[in-house]
């Protein structure tokens, strides 16, 4: 399992040589990123954060991810007709696979996605776990609220 994940999330990346193997015709092929400065990216792009949304694979389609790039995550304040929402940082790969939230740490409750949304920088490399803490995981678990990120470095050339 380990090792998917990890294929997963470096499989469409472009390692410096000037192309991708997912540029040969097959699979969804994503150039780099040519942009030189940190990006600000709307966690679910035009879809926000929400229950029922696949976020690993938004993640494994809108990646890569560089370091001192912002994650912003938008979603609504609960109310009678929405679910409450949260984030929570994931301690490891385990705790992140299982939804298993005991050690996890909440980073935004269930108000702060709302107006501009709540903002997360990648300012350390290491992979990063994040995941809907809500009803004890369920959002996570069958929600599918869940997605994992290791940034990397922007290289100058």
């Amino acid at each position: 399992m380990v090792r998917s994940l990890w294929g997963m999330s470096m499989g469409n990346k472009d390692w410096g040589s000037g192309f991708s193997h997912t540029g040969w015709g097959w699979g969804p092929y994503h150039p780099p990123n040519q942009t030189q400065g940190p990006n600000n990216i709307n966690v679910g792009g035009s879809d926000n954060w929400h229950f029922g949304f696949n976020y690993t694979a938004w993640a494994f389609q809108n990646g890569p991810f560089y370091f001192n790039d912002t994650l912003v995550f938008k979603y609504d304040p609960p109310s009678n007709t929405s679910f409450p929402l949260s984030v929570y940082l994931l301690p490891n790969l385990w705790s992140f696979l299982t939804c298993d939230l005991r050690k996890a740490k909440m980073i935004a409750n269930t108000t702060q996605g709302g107006g501009d949304g709540f903002r997360f920088k990648l300012n350390k490399w290491r992979p990063y776990y994040f995941a809907c803490g809500e009803r004890n995981g369920f959002h996570c678990k069958v929600g599918r609220m869940k997605f994992m990120v290791l940034p990397f470095f922007r290289w100058r050339h």
